[in-house]
């Protein structure tokens, strides 16, 4: 029985010892899953100070866009040419992505995959969704006739819906069920925050205003489609090349919008008659959200756009009431509410599909 008690005492010493050796390996493997260096993870703390920088940006950029278009009208006109601020739009576009483009060439050359000159095939195909964006652009401008700044937020999302359902009849892609449900949820919610119980109306929006609306995102659904066929086409090429080809063309198109629409306007009152602080403002604003978007999905997650697009709507509301006068209802509380849920459930529903 002694000699049984000390052999079984050997073993848990060896057992120990396995243990201390097996501890040691791991403190010298240094395994960052289960090792966290003293003083905290200075990597994660950066990305998520990153994250949160991205994430505001967007949300003041998004909800600061229909306003701004309101704002830098005067008495219920716009004094400038919308076809000169959308030239500039483009251009302001155009150029940060050959500053993006300057830079990876000094810090990693140039490349096939980098380099601006190209193929007409290649070429060739940006046209298509650059005249879409040109019409869709400039609707954006004269939908206000008929929407306040907080609608305009709330039914910008149908162009999810038409997204969608272009991915499944262009691109062939599945959609969820749950996504399906989210565009089911989506229409009620624009409907329900378009209620109008003040007058004979029953929705606040007329019916120019919804036209313009759906226009507008069949318009960006199939560009935005398009677009990402032309960039899957070619995985490798660099995306500020695929964008400043596209700006380019984005640039003709407005220049011909300009000659054709407000050629003696231009001429006898110059470029830039009518500008103002907020119009410098708005040309900015549109030119830095697709940049926004482009680092929201580069340094944060598709969470983090819908967070913002759900904020947006509330911000645009609440900023609204104060500069414009505008009534904030119960209808579209819960109709901004039920659209943000849709947004939501899209989102998940892609990540599941």
């Amino acid at each position: 029985m002694e000699y049984r008690r000390i052999k079984d005492q050997d073993k848990d010493g060896d057992a120990m010892h396995d243990d201390v050796e097996s501890l040691r390996a791991k403190s010298r493997s240094g395994s960052p899953s289960n090792i966290i260096p003293l003083g905290g993870s200075s990597g994660d703390r950066s990305k998520w100070k990153l994250k949160s920088i991205v994430t505001l940006a967007l949300t003041v950029l998004t909800s600061s866009q229909a306003i701004l278009i309101v704002w830098s009208k005067r008495a219920g006109k716009y004094e400038y040419s919308v076809t000169t601020a959308n030239f500039l739009v483009e251009a302001l576009k155009c150029a940060l992505s050959l500053a993006a483009l300057s830079r990876i060439w000094r810090n990693e050359g140039v490349t096939d995959d980098n380099r601006l000159s190209t193929t007409w095939d290649e070429v060739i195909v940006y046209p298509i969704p650059a005249a879409l964006y040109l019409i869709k652009n400039l609707l954006q401008y004269y939908i206000f006739a008929y929407v306040d700044a907080p609608g305009y937020q709330i039914l910008k999302n149908l162009n999810i819906i038409s997204t969608g359902v272009l991915y499944r009849i262009i691109l062939k892609k599945k959609l969820s069920e749950i996504q399906w449900a989210a565009f089911v949820l989506l229409s009620a919610g624009c409907t329900t925050a378009q209620l109008n119980s003040n007058s004979d109306r029953v929705l606040q929006t007329p019916f120019q205003g919804w036209l313009m609306a759906i226009v507008m995102a069949l318009l960006s659904g199939f560009a935005g489609v398009y677009t990402e066929a032309i960039i899957k086409k070619r995985p490798s090429r660099n995306i500020n090349v695929q964008n400043f080809w596209l700006y380019v063309f984005g640039m003709a198109f407005n220049a011909i919008a300009i000659l054709v629409q407000d050629f003696d306007a231009v001429m006898n009152e110059g470029f830039f008659h009518g500008y103002s602080s907020i119009t410098v403002l708005m040309i900015l604003n549109h030119a830095l959200s697709g940049i926004a978007v482009s680092m929201v999905m580069k340094y944060a997650d598709n969470i983090v756009k819908v967070y913002s697009t759900s904020v947006a709507m509330l911000l645009t509301a609440i900023v609204s009431v104060f500069l414009f006068g505008f009534h904030l209802s119960l209808a579209f509380f819960l109709g901004s509410t039920v659209v943000s849920v849709s947004v939501y459930l899209h989102s998940i529903g892609k990540l599941q599909r």
